[in-house]
This record gives structure tokens, sequence and C-alpha cells, in this order.
């Protein structure tokens, strides 16, 4: 950078007049240290390095040169560690720095222009847009990205992730868009499609393949760190990334695939095609008569796991839980989920099928699997007494709903109701219950005061008399107390209060006469 003449003048008096050093130089006049030493050397007709402190290194530089000679690509890291094993006092920076200095340029690669011919080639790659925030889940915002080589038609779709699910729907939603298949798709090294790969021998995904198969176009991935092979489809993530995505506002993803959908329709595929005269979609209307057809049958595009149902009803997928009818607990089921729907079977059974929900924590319930659960434990158990005492009289559960509310001892008052019950018989227990219900009164000794009561009233005997097992005890009959003298013992009561208060009244009459 050229500075002005009285800046310069000032740097030479400083330091050959005052003697400054250039640091003290470049601080107090505002400039660059090496604008001062550069000034001073081209003074003194000096090259740059003349006046520089002899360097630390310097007893390391022809073992440094060695080292670059026989392995021009080690880095100045490891060559550090070396020097440093050997007395090497400095830093790894002041270092770094002498080692780019002498190491060998390396040498420019010059690439040519990809030209493909229509219909013949497209190119694939995801690009990552931070973060979506979904109630309680905070999940990755990617953009599935398909571009065909020789028009530049582009096709983007964003997703909550870039699992193997979506790749696919990715596949056939830009396939669907093109109206057509390109013979070849190039592909980065990204699980989705290479399983691993040494040198030019690469696994595929099986699921890439059978994609590959149906489709009948050829998966190819690039070299590795050869991302110019697939320039186009980084060229268009960059292009999505500034011309669209910045400071974009959007409500949710369906919003935002709305907005980018029409992006693609009056902007992306509207702009001239880069090296040609015509726009991409006139080129494209060309092109998409030389694409593959499209299969008549739709490729299986679901997400497919086992997974085991736990003690409670639910089974859990993609950090939710979703119903399932409580016969399945404990049992492994299969998920098959696809964007916006989750289907569980048992076998080959579809047994449940829920909307699909990418928040976080949420219980995604079926009511007909909860109200079943409901009526399982309520009367399924067959050999519960409870269960049998609230089926033969409904009425009773309503009774043990009050019982529960006041803290009874809930065990012991379905033993006396049980016990109740078989003395009494169906009809007259029935009537208690109702009768108590009306009267709050759950207590089992209420129950059996108004069974007795109805009893002196109506004349009638037990249903199911109490067995006892001694012989003679069985002789003995034992009269049960009528309640009838204590309604006499009130109304006695009642008459003479009824007395008194005359006789105190006749009293009074004759006090006051």
């Amino acid at each position: 950078m050229a500075i002005d003449e009285t800046v310069e003048a000032q740097i030479l008096r400083y330091h050959f007049v005052e003697k400054w050093g250039p640091h003290t130089i470049a601080k107090q006049l505002g400039v660059h240290h090496y604008t001062v030493s550069r000034v001073i050397h081209r003074s003194i007709g000096a090259p740059a390095r003349a006046l520089a402190k002899p360097s630390i290194w310097a007893a390391f530089e022809a073992f440094i040169s060695e080292i670059l000679e026989r392995h021009p690509k080690l880095t100045a890291q490891r060559i550090y560690q070396m020097i440093k094993a050997r007395g090497y006092p400095g830093g790894p920076s002041h270092l770094r720095q002498y080692v780019a200095q002498v190491r060998a340029p390396r040498k420019t690669e010059a690439f040519l222009r990809l030209k493909t011919l229509p219909g013949e080639q497209g190119q694939v790659d995801w690009g990552h847009f931070g973060h979506i925030t979904i109630g309680k889940a905070r999940r990755s915002l990617m953009a599935f990205v398909m571009v065909l080589s020789h028009s530049r038609y582009l096709f983007v779709k964003f997703y909550l992730n870039h699992q193997m699910g979506n790749f696919i729907r990715g596949h056939k939603a830009a396939f669907a868009a093109f109206e057509g298949v390109p013979k070849v798709l190039l592909y980065d090294n990204l699980k989705s499609a290479v399983l691993e790969r040494h040198g030019d021998i690469v696994q595929f995904n099986p699921t890439m393949l059978d994609l590959a198969k149906h489709y009948r176009f050829e998966p190819r991935p690039v070299s590795v760190a050869r991302g110019n092979e697939k320039g186009r489809v980084e060229r268009s993530i960059r292009y999505l990334r500034d011309s669209f995505f910045s400071a974009r506002s959007f409500a949710d993803l369906g919003d935002l695939n709305r907005q980018a959908a029409q992006w693609l329709s009056e902007t992306a595929n509207v702009r001239t095609c880069p090296g040609a005269d015509a726009s991409i979609q006139e080129i494209f209307e060309h092109e998409k008569r030389l694409l593959l057809a499209l299969p008549d049958n739709p490729f299986e595009d679901e997400d497919i796991i086992t997974a085991t149902v736990g003690k409670t009803p639910y089974i859990r997928f993609d950090l939710n839980d979703y119903s399932v009818p409580h016969e399945h607990v404990r049992q492994s089921l299969t998920i098959r989920a696809s964007g916006d729907a989750v289907r569980i079977f048992c076998g080959s059974e579809q047994i449940a099928q829920h909307q699909r929900s990418y928040n976080k924590g949420e219980s995604i319930e079926d009511p007909k699997h909860i109200d079943a659960l409901r009526r399982d434990k309520r009367f399924g158990k067959k050999h519960s007494r409870k269960s049998q005492l609230i089926g033969a009289v409904p009425q009773l559960e309503d009774l043990l709903m009050i019982s529960v509310q006041r803290s009874h001892n809930l065990g012991r008052a379905i033993q006396q109701f049980d016990e109740l019950y078989q003395q009494y018989g169906r009809a007259e227990f029935t009537h208690a219950v109702t009768e108590a219900f009306t009267a709050k009164s759950p207590h089992p000794n209420s129950l059996r005061q108004i069974l007795q009561r109805r009893k002196d009233e109506h004349g009638i005997p037990p249903s199911a008399p109490l067995k006892l097992q001694h012989e003679q005890a069985q002789k003995v009959v034992v009269a049960s107390p009528s309640l009838c003298a204590y309604s006499r013992l009130t109304d006695y009561g009642h008459d003479n209060q009824g007395q008194t208060a005359s006789k105190q009244s006749s009293n009074g009459d004759k006090n006051y006469e």
C-alpha cells in the first residue's frame, strides 16, 4: 500500500535519527509495521529481510528443507513437533510462516468446462439451512437439491432431516417435477448413497440400489474431495442460499416449501441459462423429452423400523410416543412412517395409524385404544369379585366411587358387599344399593340396615341363608331383632312430650285466671 511522502519522511527520521524501532514507529504513526520496514529497507537499498533478526530456526533450516524434500505434504505442525524434540525453542506460529515460505508452491490445477448431453445427467446433494423449532423439538432444516446438468433446471424441497426416508422422497418429488429421470445421477459420498468406499471400489446403500433399479438410472459417486465434479449442484445450493433463503421468513415447513416452489417457477428456472442465449425453462422443455420415462408403480418411501412396546400401550418413534391396542404390550412391532403418517403393524396386520408429529415428548393417542384399556381394567379381570359385583349390579360402581372419595377401605367394603349380595340376592341388593346411593351412604353397614328393614317390612327371607358347618348349630334359629320396637319407643317419646306440653299449658291457663 502506497503511503504519503510526509509519512515516509517521518518514518526515516524516527528510525535513523531518533533510533526508534519499526514497531514503535508503526504504533505512533498508525501504519502497519510491515509498511515501516519496507520504507526503511527501500531507503538503504537492502532486501526486505535485511534488518530482520536472525531466525531462531536458522539451525534447523537444513533439517526442514530435507524433510520437505522427502515429504512435501508433511504439515507444519508435524514438522514443529519433530524439531521441538530436537531442541527448537520457539512456538509453532513462526515456524508455520517459515514453512509456508520454503515449501514448494502447489501446482494450480486447471479444470475443463464439463458439457453433458440433454437428459444424460443430474446432480444431487443436501444443503443444511440451520434449524427449525417445532414445539419442544429442534429439528435440522435440510434442502434436497437436484439439478439437471444440461439445462440447469432446478428442484428444491425442504425436509426436517436428511435420513434415508426423506432422501427417497426427495428423489420421487424431483422425478415428478422433471416428468422423467436422468440416465446418470452424481452423488457426493454421503451415507444415504454410499456405505463404504476404498478407492474405486464402492459399496452402495442397498435402498439406493433398489431406487436406481426401480427408476433405471445409474448412481455414480464422485471422486473423494473432488467437488468440482458436481459443481452444478454445489453452485445451485449457494444460489438457493443467497437468492432465496437469505432473510426469508416462513410460518412452518409447509409454508417454506410453498415459497420455494414459487421461487423455482418464477425466478430460478426462468433465468438465462449460463453459457446460452435461452432461458433454463426453454432448454428444459427440449431436455424433458429425452429423460427416462417414469415407471407406472410408485417406489416405497416409508421409514421401516422395529420397536418394542413397554408396559404401557405406547411405542416410541422419532422422539414421540404413539398408542397401540393394549393387547400388544411387551411385543415387538413394525413401524412404517411416511412424511405425514405413522402406521404400526403386528406381522402383516395393521393395528394402528396416527398422524406423524415432529414435536418432542408428545403422546399421540387413538381414543379407541385408551377406552378399550379402561374397560379392560374395569371389567376384564374375570376372577375379580369387584368386577363380578359391578357386572351384576352396575349401580354399585357409583356407590364405590363415593366410598373411595371418603377414604373407606375399598377391599373390606367389597368383601362385605359380596356377603350381603350372597345373603339377600340380586334383587334386594340392587334396591339397597340404589337407596344407599340416593342417601349418599356408601358404608356396608348402611346397606345391611336397609336390607334388614326391607326384610322386616315385607317378610322377605334371605335368598341364600348362611350355612354353618356344625350340625347342631344349623338347627338353631336366631330371630333377628325387630326395629319396630325402636319406632314405638320413638313414638312414645313424642307422645309424652306432647302430654307434658299440654299439662304445662293447662297450668299456665289456670295461673292466668
